[in-house]
């Protein structure tokens, strides 16, 4: 009897086994003819959105089909590990029945049989029974496996990363040219840095920020000129030629932008001076522009004279300086032997990586974080003041929330799968200041800072909700429950109102003395790229092309710009002016007024995912595989 059941339980998951290999085969080449997220699908549903903009109860449908079929690519995606141990379990079963039903069949029979021949019989029919199971599972297992997204994505970055190998090796002396001014008449003025606040009115100017003061350091730096230099053994950084006439210049600027998106997040600058116009290629208003030596998507953050952004790979995870006046890489950071930390990377899409996350700083400490949930904390200098593992992140895309500074305090909004939570950290020690648990679900936005009636508020945006916190205490002073789906944009804010947008949800207006909503609009919504606002209009970019002004009062459209072209860059005002980057590298500049005319456009040859940083006089912007800066006239 015991035999009889070992032998239906194999025949029974043998029949098993074969048929949940040829399902799962099956979807191995469902998953190389249609992309994940249906490209086409999503190109074909905006279109359709486009042309049908005054039809909401059609964009709503396509708001909730996308939903859905973005929760049906990761419910597929655990589905088919399911099955994988599901297959492993069913061969384990197999083998353990196969083995209980042949036990016994090795004692010798009462009849005249050549031994030798009866037992290779049954051993060679045993050998090829577990070897067709065994064979059938293993192809199974290796069909699910490189039809998963992480795989493409890894087999992707090899490639890409080869390609850049060999790009650097061949033309290692372009990779390293620095563009510097080659005379400089006069040094730049020297000024303390103080945030201070100013209070908000009904104008179009900056909006009052709370009150930060950051004793910037004071660097060095000499009149350079331009200069080549190749060494194919050190890590591809600007070399910078002394000129013995030169005269020291000692500079601390005013304005900083000291985290995304400028001070407190919130898509301003109060730098003058900046150039419409630039060309990489030939020079032309680039004060310099240098390599850089790991991939990331944060963007660039000014303090002083020093420039910050990260860089990471499956190797090293690196907060990076630059100096603000020649380029030159002065310092590098690596986030190492901290407790807690994962001994794998967590695996991420090619759009977010390891270093999607922007630094801040408050002028005397910077922090930088990174998708193993790595946080490290460094003085000007770049040694090391603190470091630790928040949690490791379970993240879909990667961990992408910059962070933000507030007097000693950074704030890190921790909202994935597995940890949701708004924490503040303690600049100079990382000690905990507080902490504080959400019900919302995963996001990707970053927090920002409201100031409102002269009193600050932290904004976060995440599904569900916007909500606001007291900077000091973590108290949650309202929430508002307005939006669905992945959330990756995050808010600004203006003369007490809040503004949220994300795609396929809406935008709210929030009126941040109360909570109350002020007015809805489901017009044009962004992905990644965040809105800024002014007194009259709030703009935003969106994945798809185009670029809106809305009025801050009604909400109404006015005006809209069609780009051909993706946004992930956020938009930023200086000087009356909104700079704003498409994905290809391609500059737009337009009126940051009621009329939001296009002033210019022009392609700049790399690909651009970062928002810039602004001080006076000059632009850092940050792309795919460089840092430059834009300065008037640096070329003469």
């Amino acid at each position: 009897m015991k035999k009889i059941i070992a032998r239906n339980i194999a025949i029974v998951t043998a029949i098993f086994m074969i048929t949940l290999s040829i399902m799962l085969i099956t979807n191995y080449f469902q998953a190389k003819e249609v992309s994940p997220l249906q490209t086409q699908v999503v190109e074909t549903l905006k279109q359709l959105n486009d042309q049908n903009a005054d039809n909401p109860e059609l964009q709503e449908q396509i708001r909730q089909l996308d939903l859905m079929a973005r929760k049906a690519y990761f419910v597929g995606k655990d589905h088919l590990m399911r099955g994988v141990y599901l297959l492993i379990g069913m061969l384990v079963v197999f083998l353990v029945s196969v083995r209980i039903y042949f036990t016994g069949y090795k004692d010798i029979p009462d009849k005249e049989i050549d031994l030798i021949d009866e037992w290779a019989i049954k051993s060679e029919a045993r050998k090829y029974v577990s070897i067709l199971a065994s064979g059938i599972a293993t192809v199974a297992i290796a069909f699910v496996v490189f039809s998963m997204p992480f795989m493409q994505t890894s087999q992707n970055n090899n490639t890409e990363e080869t390609g850049q190998q060999i790009a650097q090796n061949t033309n290692q002396e372009t990779a390293t040219k620095t563009v510097t001014p080659e005379t400089n008449t006069e040094p730049e003025q020297v000024s303390e840095v103080t945030g201070e606040i100013e209070e908000a009115t009904a104008e179009d100017k900056t909006p009052a920020q709370p009150e930060m003061k950051a004793d910037v350091e004071k660097t060095e730096s000499e009149d350079t000129q331009p200069t080549i230099k190749e060494d194919a053994e050190e890590k591809v950084e600007t070399e910078v030629k002394k000129d013995e006439k030169s005269a020291e210049i000692i500079s601390t600027h005013k304005i900083t932008s000291n985290g995304f998106r400028g001070n407190h997040s919130n898509g301003y600058s109060e730098a003058t001076n900046i150039p419409v116009k630039w060309d990489l290629e030939t020079g032309t208003n680039i004060a310099w522009k240098t390599a850089i030596p790991l991939p990331g998507q944060s963007s660039p953050v000014i303090s002083g004279n020093k420039v910050f952004i990260t860089g990471a790979n499956e190797q090293s995870r690196q907060l990076l300086c630059y100096d603000l006046i020649t380029g030159k890489q002065l310092w590098s950071l690596a986030a190492a032997n901290i407790a807690g930390s994962p001994s794998s990377v967590p695996e991420t899409t090619p759009d977010t990586g390891l270093a999607s996350s922007t630094v801040a700083t408050n002028g005397n400490e910077v922090c930088a974080i990174f998708a193993t949930g790595d946080i490290i904390c460094a003085n000007m200098q770049g040694k090391l003041l603190w470091s630790k593992n928040l949690g490791v992140p379970d993240n879909h895309y990667g961990y992408a929330s910059s962070l933000l500074a507030y007097k000693n305090q950074v704030f890190i909004q921790y909202d994935n799968r597995n940890i949701h939570k708004i924490i503040a950290l303690d600049t100079k020690t990382g000690n905990e200041v507080w902490s504080k648990d959400r019900t919302d679900k995963i996001a990707w936005s970053s927090p920002s800072m409201a100031t409102v009636n002269n009193v600050p508020q932290l904004i976060l945006m995440s599904d569900p909700s916007i909500t606001a916190y007291n900077p000091e205490t973590g108290e949650q002073i309202w929430r508002v429950e307005c939006l669905t789906g992945e959330v990756g944009a995050s808010a600004c804010s203006y003369n007490n109102v809040v503004f949220g947008a994300s795609e396929y949800a809406k935008m709210v207006a929030i009126d941040a003395t109360n909570g109350a909503v002020l007015w809805e609009s489901l017009d044009y919504l962004p992905e990644a790229s965040s809105p800024v606002a002014t007194a009259s209009n709030v703009y935003l970019a969106t994945s798809y092309g185009v670029v809106a002004s809305f009025d801050t009062k009604t909400g109404a459209l006015k005006k809209e710009h069609e780009t051909n072209a993706e946004f992930y860059s956020s938009p930023m005002i200086v000087e009356g002016k909104i700079y704003l980057f498409a994905n290809d590298g391609k500059a737009h500049v337009f009126s940051a007024d009621d009329e939001f005319k296009l002033l210019d456009s022009f392609e700049t040859g790399e690909k651009t995912f970062a928002t810039p940083a602004f001080t006076d006089g000059r632009m850092v912007v940050r792309t795919e595989k460089s840092i430059y800066c834009v300065k008037e006239n640096s070329n003469e």
